[in-house]
């Protein structure tokens, strides 16, 4: 089994990470060093709950401050092992996973080496929480197991996502809605497509339809979100001799929190008004609220003059959202760059590791005010 090794830096940590491949789906090898390694620190209850492990702290202190991050990566894209280069004099660690999410990773378990020992003494209870399946359908999310099965371990006054931030607190989440558009048609042989209808054809409706899609910004808490709604995939036709007689436009939109779930349909079927009424048909494959920003509540409000970065919104659905749900304040925070996120060129900049770290240690030092610690 790869050993960790919690006392090196957190460069060499993130690289023992990125190296151990995690493709969702495929997190076991890394689940079991990450299990082993924290077992072996002696001051942790640690967990296991399929492919996602779950250590914390039991010091009876007046809060706990849960830290959470994902350790599946999208598929490898030619990019592992992971390198150093030199690119306009920023030293940078490429490769799958370095942004979203292992250089966060590698903080957690840094603060779980330092703060997960005998005498560690954080000045609040810590949970650590390393989950499998982030990076595709909801359904097999670790942390959606853990909130089914084990959800006393996801209760905290505050929780961490360390999500790629580029080392800024981003607020709440965008939601996420898939669905799938069929437009029908008939067969006919193509040498005489006239006594067919063609699907594909008709789904160009559809598509200009997005083309022209309005995209809604929206303030809340001082923070802007930007929504989006887009075509993720299209699918159709039968033979290369043959009128195709249906075709699926999978749609994805990422909407700001102030919608829930259900206005997000209704605003999609809004939006393919037409096209409904003309016989096409909308069916949801895969749906996750948002979360509002929450950076009012004491213990985040802390966190973020903590940081001392004017924080922004996450253009994008993390599982800030399934905290939120539990009415536990939650934000994200983590060194990887988010634009960066499941590029083949992945990275992070080497210089936003150890800040990262030195700022959760400076607010895990210290008690959240009010909290008569």
């Amino acid at each position: 089994m790869p050993v960790l090794d919690l006392s090196a830096d957190v460069l060499a940590l993130t690289r023992a990470l990125v190296d151990l491949p995690s493709v969702s789906g495929t997190e076991r090898v890394l689940a079991d060093a990450v299990e082993t390694a924290l077992r072996a620190l002696g001051g942790l209850e640690v967990v296991r709950v399929g492919d996602t492990v779950l250590a914390r702290t039991n010091l009876d202190r007046p809060t706990r401050i849960v830290l959470a991050g994902h350790l599946d990566t999208v598929p490898i894209a030619d990019n592992l092992p992971s390198r150093v280069d030199t690119v306009d004099g920023q030293q940078r660690l490429y490769g799958c996973g370095t942004s979203d999410m292992k250089s966060g990773d590698a903080v957690m378990l840094r603060l779980a080496g330092r703060f997960g020992v005998p005498g560690g003494a954080p000045a609040h209870d810590l949970t650590f929480v390393f989950y499998d399946n982030e990076e595709v359908e909801a359904v097999r999310n670790g942390l959606g197991r853990v909130a089914r099965e084990l959800r006393g371990w996801l209760y905290g006054d505050l929780a961490i996502l360390l999500e790629p931030t580029d080392g800024v607190v981003e607020g709440g989440c965008q939601g996420t809605l898939r669905v799938v558009l069929t437009v029908p048609g008939r067969r006919a042989h193509s040498a005489r497509s006239w006594l067919g209808v063609n699907a594909v054809h008709g789904a160009a409706g559809i598509l200009a339809t997005l083309a022209g899609y309005p995209a809604r910004e929206v303030d809340i808490d001082g923070l802007q979100y930007r929504e989006g709604l887009n075509a993720v995939r299209i699918e159709g036709g039968v033979a290369g001799n043959v009128v195709p007689d249906s075709c699926a436009v999978t749609v994805n939109f990422r909407y700001a929190p102030d919608r829930d779930e259900d206005d997000a349909v209704a605003h999609v079927r809004e939006v393919f008004a037409d096209a409904l009424a003309a016989g096409v048909t909308l069916e949801v494959t895969d749906s996750s609220g948002g979360a509002l920003p929450g950076l009012t509540e004491p213990a985040a409000a802390a966190f973020v003059a903590a940081v001392g970065r004017p924080p922004r919104a996450k253009l994008g659905w993390t599982d800030v959202a399934r905290f939120a749900a539990f009415g536990i304040p939650a934000l994200n925070y983590g060194p990887g760059d988010p634009n960066l996120a499941h590029k083949a060129d992945e990275h992070v900049r080497i210089d936003r590791l150890q800040p990262a770290e030195d700022a959760l240690v400076a607010y895990l030092t210290q008690p959240t005010p009010g909290s008569n610690a």
